[in-house]
């Protein structure tokens, strides 16, 4: 009996160890997880190709078209004027931007045509007796000498013999020495060229000017010039009066300006050419930053993309049986700064709107129906 029951227990043990270890490994085999298969969502639009501008931008700060910086040919002291000489004042054309002082220039000035007016003087009686024919005209040209007036010019010679008898006694080198006094004077005084503003003053009144000192810079604020370099690829298309679009940095304002002038040379380091605009507005200022848009050519046939959507330069990812992503070699015509124009696409092909991470040739999506 007591072998019996050692039997039976250990045939028990052995079918309780065999269920044991069967239950340990059920327990410890995880099952394989199920994933659900995703399907990316994407945006698209059907391409219409049609005749596309090609628009080359630009940059550059605007300059006075007409500007002047000031300079003095004389030396003297600055005396005050009827407007202040300070930045921002106006003025119109002929009015007297700077005034130096010129008393003692002045009485030169008058000595020297009173020598004139006495070597005249002098040879009135010689010309009764030798050149009676010519005394005449001398004589009303000396009662029309006004020391206080700008010097006439000398009465014509009739004769070689007059015009030596003049010249010997001195009388020719008084009168051009008195014209280059009353031209030097004129100096003293700088009027405005233009009616304009004053950008730059860098003298006061009282202060003693310099011949050569610097005095200010006077522009005129109704036209302004843009220079802008372009490739040198489009340069045949670049024509002097093409219509050009000028923004400024925020985009908030536009303006309209005109090609005026193309450079005929190309810098040979940027292999670019350089055009000038000119523009005019009542809001812009010397120095301001302005972006053009020059109008090159058109492009037939082709559909203009942001340079996001481009891969590698050189192809686009299609949507086929509204399914299935597919890349497309296209031919890129112009790149831009934010967009890009390219051919090679037919009609109604479903092009992405937005880059897609990770796509791949190929990859099943789920175009977004929703406007």
């Amino acid at each position: 009996m007591r072998n019996i029951i050692l039997a039976i227990l250990g045939v028990l043990t052995i079918v309780g160890a065999i269920f044991l270890g069967k239950y340990l490994i059920d327990k410890n085999q995880k099952p394989k997880p199920k994933f659900k298969k995703q399907i990316k969502t994407v945006f698209v639009e059907n391409i219409t190709n049609t005749e596309i501008p090609i628009i080359l931008s630009a940059n550059g700060n605007l300059v006075a078209k007409n500007k002047i910086e000031l300079f003095s040919e004389v030396s003297g002291v600055l005396k005050p004027s009827r407007k202040l000489f300070k930045t921002g004042t106006n003025y119109k054309r002929g009015e007297t931007l700077l005034s130096i002082n010129s008393d003692e220039f002045t009485a030169s000035l008058q000595s020297q045509k009173s020598n004139l007016n006495n070597l005249i003087t002098a040879i009135l009686p010689d010309l009764r007796l030798d050149y009676p024919s010519e005394f005449n005209k001398w004589e009303n040209y000396l009662k029309g000498f006004d020391m206080n007036k700008s010097t006439p010019k000398l009465p014509e010679f009739s004769t070689d013999k007059e015009k030596y008898f003049i010249s010997g006694r001195g009388i020719l080198s008084a009168y051009y020495n008195v014209k280059n006094l009353e031209v030097r004077l004129s100096k003293h005084q700088i009027r405005a060229p233009f009616t304009g503003i004053l950008t730059d003053a860098l003298v006061s009144p009282g202060t003693l000017v310099r011949v050569g000192q610097k005095l200010g810079e006077f522009i005129d604020p109704s036209v302004y010039e843009m220079e802008v370099s372009v490739n040198s690829e489009f340069a045949d298309l670049l024509k002097v009066g093409n219509a050009v679009s000028l923004t400024n940095l925020s985009k908030t304002k536009n303006y309209t300006g005109k090609v005026v002038r193309v450079n005929g040379k190309v810098d040979q380091v940027s292999q670019t050419i350089k055009a000038f605009v000119d523009v005019k507005h009542p809001d812009l200022k010397e120095g301001m930053f302005l972006e053009a848009n020059l109008v090159a050519k058109s492009e037939k046939e082709a559909i203009e993309i942001s340079r996001k959507l481009l891969v590698d330069n050189t192809a686009v990812y299609t949507v086929k049986n509204d399914s299935i992503l597919s890349l497309v070699n296209v031919d890129p015509v112009y790149f831009g700064s934010e967009k890009v124009v390219i051919k090679g696409l037919k009609n109604n092909d479903k092009i992405l709107t937005q880059p897609l991470p990770g796509a791949f040739d190929g990859m099943i999506v789920k175009i977004n129906k929703k406007k």
